[in-house]
């Protein structure tokens, strides 16, 4: 099994459950992957689409701070 920790308070609750004796925590050769978000996702939209949705953002904030 390979779990990926979102919150860092899961690794608490890990060792706690290692430490009852309920799990154990193999730890192989395993490194965290370290991409960047940017990296990750570039190019996974157009720039032209990428565009249109800074202009729909910078709308709806405008219409957001108008209230």
């Amino acid at each position: 099994m390979i779990i990926q920790l979102t919150n860092q308070k899961a690794a608490g609750l890990l060792r706690e459950l290692e430490e009852l004796h309920l799990i154990k925590v193999l730890k192989e050769n395993f490194e965290p992957d370290k991409t960047k978000l940017s990296d990750k996702y570039k190019g996974s939209i157009s720039k032209e689409d990428g565009q249109q949705l800074n202009d729909h953002i910078k709308q709806i904030r405008s219409e957001w701070n108008g209230i």
